[in-house]
């Protein structure tokens, strides 16, 4: 059987469950990518990502690229929760896409962090970003 392009996977996934917009599958790839860097600048090797790995991937680049609209665009998506990206996750496994070890497990998606810690108490009035948090004073900070 011939490997599924990830369009045609994403196509049919949602057509057999519209639970999770296709925007979805296509910004989790993104995550997965984000994940794999930060593994490589973090561990000094890419390769294989957790659930946890993945989930931080997806939270930085849905804040770089969201900002305080990561709540609304996820729940357009159909995203509720990090349980959600492990669903969608291991849809692409069972499908051949995404690859899996012998660890790997829906659990490692579980609770991860809270979407209000993780997307909305940033950008509370007189919340800082972290970057901003975690400068040295007088230092530049870039978001």
């Amino acid at each position: 059987m011939q490997k599924l392009d990830f369009s045609e996977a994403v196509t049919m996934l949602t057509d057999a469950d519209s639970r999770y917009h296709a925007d979805a599958y296509f910004f989790l790839r993104d995550g997965l990518d984000q994940a794999v860097k930060l593994r490589k600048r973090q561990q000094g090797e890419s390769g294989h990502v957790t659930g946890q790995q993945l989930c931080e991937g997806i939270r930085q680049l849905a804040i770089k690229a969201f900002g305080p609209m990561v709540p609304t665009v996820f729940e357009y998506w159909g995203i509720r929760k990090t349980d959600d990206f492990g669903e969608m996750v291991w849809r692409l496994i069972d499908l051949g896409v995404f690859g899996r070890t012998e660890n790997d497990s829906r659990e490692d998606f579980k609770n991860v962090y809270s979407f209000r810690e993780a997307f909305v108490e940033p950008f509370l009035p007189g919340r800082q970003p972290a970057a901003a948090r975690k400068a040295k004073p007088g230092a530049e900070v870039r978001n």
